[in-house]
């Protein structure tokens, strides 16, 4: 497995273009590997992640994670600083083989947290959204959502001295966007915290192929960084 880094230069015309569209930049990253390359494999699948800091670094990144190494070059022409940087691609071996219980380590993950509705607790009920997947809006719905599914992904978020968990929860969107003359919503938001590893095998899976739904749509990749 690999995981890569692209530096975007948002004002350049097609960076934005890229930017506005998860389908674009979706295709974008399936031709960064030649037709015969891996998509997904028993060691993992392409997942992507766009991550922007604010003021006044306004920084854009292009993270990908890969079965095969890619070629940015393309790019990085198109959309960032090619005569200074095309990225970088790292061997991911080092990092998962690393992983081991106890542990504790940064994270960040942009996700779709979504939940089957069971019950429709709505004014008036309506039978067609029971068993259907909605998004989760609310700030305490995402957090939920995260901590109810970290133990089968490997992790626990950690918690504080009084006993609150170490995650914050920003730029929680809804996305709206058109595929083939159909209007698409999801619900998305990105989750920066300290987990403490407490299945490595799981964890590796978890930043192998992903967590969540919509990865197609740039969520679901989880990074981890040690702690400083």
């Amino acid at each position: 497995m690999y995981i890569s880094r692209l530096p975007f230069n948002a004002r350049r015309p097609e960076a934005i273009r890229l930017l506005s569209s998860p389908y674009r930049m979706h295709a974008a990253v399936e031709n960064a590997f030649p037709p015969d390359a891996c998509r997904a494999s028993d060691e993992g699948r392409i997942l992507w992640r766009i991550d922007s800091s604010p003021a006044p670094t306004n920084e854009t990144w292009l993270y990908v994670v890969s079965p095969d190494r890619p070629d940015f070059s393309h790019t990085a022409e198109q959309c960032g600083w090619p005569a200074t940087s095309v990225g970088e691609t790292k061997d991911y071996s080092p990092v998962l083989s690393r992983l081991n219980a106890g542990q504790t380590w940064r994270f960040r993950l942009k996700a779709n947290p979504a939940r089957k509705v069971l019950v429709d607790k709505g004014r008036d009920p309506n039978p067609k959204v029971v068993g259907s997947i909605q998004g989760c809006v609310t700030m305490a719905q995402q957090v939920e959502w995260l901590l109810s599914r970290a133990e089968s992904h490997g992790f626990a978020v950690a918690s504080s001295d009084e006993g609150f968990p170490l995650l914050t929860v920003s730029q929680r969107h809804t996305e709206k966007y058109e595929r083939k003359g159909k209007r698409v919503t999801i619900t998305t938001a990105m989750y920066d915290g300290i987990l403490t590893v407490s299945d490595p095998g799981l964890l590796r899976h978890t930043l192998c192929f992903g967590m969540g739904r919509a990865k197609g749509f740039g969520c679901g990749l989880l990074t981890v960084s040690p702690v400083s």
